[in-house]
């Protein structure tokens, strides 16, 4: 365990990330040491190590003399300028100041013994990288990190060489790294919600899965500044008519923002008397590269099958208030469909049979959270029995859907994009992963009732190791026996 874990700071973050955060930045200590003086590049080289002290000798670290802080002598930090005083000396640069700049500096390098993935849920704008992120972006979604880090290692770019070529000894392959996220993804697909349908117990979430950790934090910002740059090309007519549509919002839930590509879908009859669906004699725009390279991450890492790539996708951009009414998704795409959320969390409401309490405010009989970055699929009874809504959002939201026309509703003249064909699943067992909780196969051995009782017991110590945040919460049910009591309504925006 960490020596500093009284500082609070620390206490936030996992002994695994820690240790992480101690190795990439003992890599780059001869940088962050240059020009300190001696006692506060001891106290610097402490620090560092105390993040980690399994990994180092106890009698590695190193006192300063007298056992004090910093001296009252000067510390040079940059030529010609000294520190003020014994208050404000060389140990500003705190764990914390390194640690917000995180986003600074995505050339971090970690050992394939201590690499881990992770999504923070929050406000993308404030949101906290981990540190096995840095070192697993994807090759096409850094390019904006590559061009921040060139910038500010200009003015010093012979100790930034040294100090890169020092870090790369334990760089990770791109396989490697892809290899270590794919695996942390938490893939939760065994949601249950019993309700009579004709006369049956049905279960009306069977197909539904979630999958988190699919982008990390530096992804997601990304996308969501393309979703901003799309939406001020929306605004300055850059785009087909169809493309991109911001109705006045004459009431609570209504005017969310919505861009489409790929297939201009109608979503009520319109004065031509044209019913809801793809209209296969009018056009949008195609779906842009960094979607595709979505699509190709979703495909890839066995989200969405390979024989169902989507072709198409809808960009909802939702201010306070706005919602989406009960509905099924038209037949005119075929299952399964995702989608994709950013910026903040909300809830999805499903039920064979919605209620509209209000503007913006629903009933039903399960809700689900939908973290940010997270990856809802919907397929079986959670697409086609159970109707889905979103109540009113309590913030900014920004969804993505991606979904596969039917072959005989696709547009007249549709050209399927090149790069978006023979897409493949990579070639690793998402159940072999720890967040999956798969049922081991039974041994040939046993009997059926051993069998059975096996099978039982894997499916209850799943439910009971799974986190709280990615259940769905029944509306006035018990969890256990959720057809047992009346539904009662469920509060907007909660």
């Amino acid at each position: 365990m960490s020596k500093i874990t009284g500082d609070p700071f620390v206490l936030d973050y996992h002994e695994s990330e820690l240790r992480i955060a101690a190795e990439f930045l003992t890599n780059w200590l001869p940088f962050l040491t240059r020009d300190l003086c001696q006692t506060c590049t001891r106290k610097l080289h402490n620090r560092v190590r105390s993040l980690d002290p399994e990994g180092s000798n106890e009698s590695e670290v190193v006192k300063s003399e007298d056992g004090s802080s910093c001296p009252t002598q000067s510390c040079v930090r940059e030529e010609g300028h000294e520190n003020h005083d014994e208050h404000s000396d060389c140990d500003t640069n705190s764990l914390g100041s390194w640690k917000e700049g995180a986003n600074e500096w995505s050339e971090a390098r970690v050992s394939s013994s201590g690499a881990t993935s992770g999504v923070t849920t929050g406000d993308t704008s404030s949101v906290r990288m981990s540190w096995a992120d840095m070192a697993q972006e994807d090759d096409e979604l850094e390019a904006e990190e590559e061009e921040e880090l060139s910038k500010q290692c200009v003015d010093d770019e012979s100790s930034f060489i040294k100090s890169r070529r020092e870090a790369q000894k334990t760089e990770l392959s791109r396989e490697k790294r892809e290899y270590i996220r794919f695996m942390n993804v938490q893939r939760k697909k065994d949601f249950i919600c019993l309700e009579r349908v004709h006369g049956k117990l049905v279960n009306i979430l069977e197909g539904l899965e979630l999958h988190t950790g699919v982008f990390s934090a530096a992804e997601q910002k990304r996308i969501v500044n393309s979703v901003y740059e799309l939406q001020e090309k929306g605004r300055n007519g850059e785009f087909r008519e169809r493309t991109y549509s911001a109705p006045q919002k004459w009431m609570r839930g209504k005017g969310r923002v919505t861009i489409q590509f790929g297939c201009c879908y109608n979503y009520a009859t319109d004065k031509n008397g044209n019913p809801p669906g793809i209209l296969r004699d009018e056009y949008v725009d195609p779906i842009p590269h960094l979607f595709k390279v979505i699509i190709r991450r979703l495909v890839g890492w066995h989200v969405l099958p390979p024989s169902c790539v989507p072709d198409s996708c809808i960009v909802n951009i939702y201010e306070e208030g706005d919602c989406i009414p009960p509905h099924i998704d038209n037949h005119d795409f075929v299952r399964p469909f995702c989608t994709v959320s950013f910026l903040s969390e909300c809830n999805i409401l499903f039920g064979s049979n919605l209620k509209i309490v209000g503007p913006g405010e629903f009933s039903g009989a399960a809700e689900i959270p939908l973290p940010v970055g997270s990856v809802l699929v919907l397929n079986g009874n959670g697409a086609d029995v159970a109707k889905h809504c979103v109540p009113a959002v309590p913030t900014k939201r920004i969804s993505i859907t991606f979904r596969k026309m039917d072959k005989a509703k696709i547009p007249f003249g549709f050209v399927p994009e090149p790069d978006l064909r023979g897409l493949k699943p990579l070639q690793y067992n998402s159940d072999d992963s720890k967040n999956t909780n798969p049922i081991k196969p039974a041994s040939p051995t046993m009997s059926r009732p051993q069998i059975t009782k096996q099978v039982a017991s894997e499916k209850q110590n799943s439910y009971g190791g799974r986190g709280q945040r990615s259940e769905p919460r029944y509306s006035g049910r018990n969890q256990s026996q959720p057809w047992n009591r009346r539904r009662v309504g469920l509060s907007s925006g909660t």
